[in-house]
């Protein structure tokens, strides 16, 4: 069930019959920029551009530009149809006459879209997020202080689950083949991050005489392997 913000000069299902048959919930607004001030947030917007075309341009238009996050749908007449284009900025339409099933997917289907643009550049494992857009990190939804080489570091073992990486290659990974210190920088910052994940420390473990490995679930193997 999705929450749905229907923009409409009717506030009822007289714009859309079917929708009245499925079990999403609701809101009618009145369609005009002051209105919007106050909208709520919503899983979908669908905006009536059945008879006023001109207006319905500018207002999602208007969305679009002021950031709107979730997915513009716009409901026309069939004679609208050739009045729509790319620079209405909305990301799917429906006939007024669409039915029930066609309602629902269209729905499922945009905010599985925005779902998948979401977290386009992010990784999600263990109770950690990483932003690889903004360069930060999150530990149980709070924002992470790592320094920049802890960020690569971090992100560059959790791209890589499982896999166990000696010291020398964490360093031409993440520090590059121009970097010209020792493999010792390696244990130091594994140990700096493994501080800073707290009660998740052990999702970086040490495989004795080998490197390090990034474990989807937490491990105590970097305790019991006795160092860094």
């Amino acid at each position: 069930m999705a929450h749905l913000l229907v923009l409409s000069e009717s506030a009822d299902h007289s714009m859309l019959p079917a929708l009245a048959l499925l079990s999403h919930k609701v809101r009618f607004i009145k369609a005009d920029p002051v209105a919007l001030m106050n909208a709520p947030a919503t899983d979908v917007v669908l905006l009536d551009a059945r008879k006023d075309l001109v207006n319905a341009k500018s207002l999602a238009s208007l969305l679009k530009t002021t950031g709107l996050s979730s997915p513009l749908i716009l409901i026309v007449s069939e004679g609208g149809l050739a009045g729509i284009s790319s620079e209405w900025g909305a990301d799917d339409f429906m006939l007024e006459s669409a039915g029930p099933a066609e309602i629902d997917t269209r729905i499922r289907l945009a905010i599985a879209k925005i779902m998948a643009e979401d977290s386009f550049g992010k990784i999600q494992t263990s109770g950690i997020t990483i932003d690889e857009a903004s360069y930060s990190a999150k530990l149980h939804g709070e924002p992470m202080d790592l320094t920049f080489k802890e960020f690569e570091l971090l992100k560059f073992l959790a791209q890589h689950p499982g896999r166990v990486f000696t010291r020398d290659q964490l360093l031409s990974e993440v520090w590059g083949y121009d970097y010209f210190g020792g493999t010792r920088t390696v244990d130091v910052h594994i140990r700096r991050l493994r501080a800073k994940l707290g009660d998740l420390e052990g999702l970086i473990s040490t495989v004795r005489n080998v490197g390090y490995r990034f474990n989807l679930v937490v491990e105590d193997e970097a305790r019991i392997s006795g160092g860094y």
